[in-house]
């Protein structure tokens, strides 16, 4: 049996109604096997069935000036940050190669199990990239010539996602992944792009890792339920 897997779709060039959505993710069913979507925004009618319920999703929006985008930081993420600045910490950006990907998700299969909490694939971050070698941003905080943590952003115009972040225990101690964070938010408004997903914000699962990305000033916004889509019974008249 085969099973298609929509995640964060359908994707639109301009906005359109919810059940015009609808029809085209149950036209899309026809001849899909099993269809699961989960779309970026709460969709519902006839032939959707909800599975799970909806995740929040941290946004911070890029297109504010770089000063009211700081003014929304919380005062103790702020005040983290302020002292991260004080500490000589530089960044590094690079394209990842081969070598630096390879480190990273080992650190990131050791940092899943040390805090039990599950994430996408290695192959994931993998194909991401054999897709588009220049499709992700690795960016380093660095300190005495080391690196004291990292994070790698993924790239897709005009948005970006947070996708692995990586922080040794002098990185934690220097709030290295505040500095890192507000220097991803504003090399990227400066390239152009209009939003940058933090991710899943999950007060229950991972607490710490939910007020980093909600004291950032991020706007945590509800995704559409996660659902089984049947298929057409009737082809679309053209």
């Amino acid at each position: 049996m085969r099973l298609t897997l929509l995640s964060r779709g359908p994707v639109w060039l301009e906005p359109v109604a919810p059940e015009v959505a609808v029809r085209a993710l149950r036209a899309l069913a026809r001849g899909a096997g099993i269809m699961i979507v989960t779309p970026d925004t709460a969709l519902r009618g006839l032939g959707c069935i909800p599975l799970v319920a909806p995740r929040h999703e941290a946004m911070i929006d890029l297109r504010p000036d770089p000063a009211a985008i700081r003014a929304g930081f919380g005062g103790k993420w702020r005040n983290r940050l302020v002292r991260a600045e004080g500490e000589g910490i530089s960044v590094r950006q690079s394209v990842p190669d081969a070598a630096h990907l390879a480190g990273l998700l080992t650190k990131e299969a050791e940092q899943q199990q040390r805090l039990c909490y599950r994430a996408l694939p290695p192959s994931f971050t993998s194909g991401w990239l054999s897709a588009d070698p220049e499709g992700a941003i690795l960016y380093e905080a660095r300190k005495r010539d080391r690196t004291i943590a990292t994070m790698l952003v993924l790239l897709h115009r005009p948005g970006a996602n947070y996708h692995i972040g990586w922080s040794g225990g002098e990185g934690r101690r220097l709030n290295a992944h505040q500095f890192l964070l507000w220097h991803v938010i504003r090399d990227l408004r400066l390239q152009g792009y209009r939003m940058l997903d933090l991710g899943d914000v999950n007060e229950k699962a991972a607490p710490g890792l939910a007020r980093f990305k909600i004291g950032s000033g991020a706007t945590v916004t509800p995704l559409g339920a996660t659902m089984l889509v049947l298929p057409a019974l009737t082809r679309p008249r053209s």
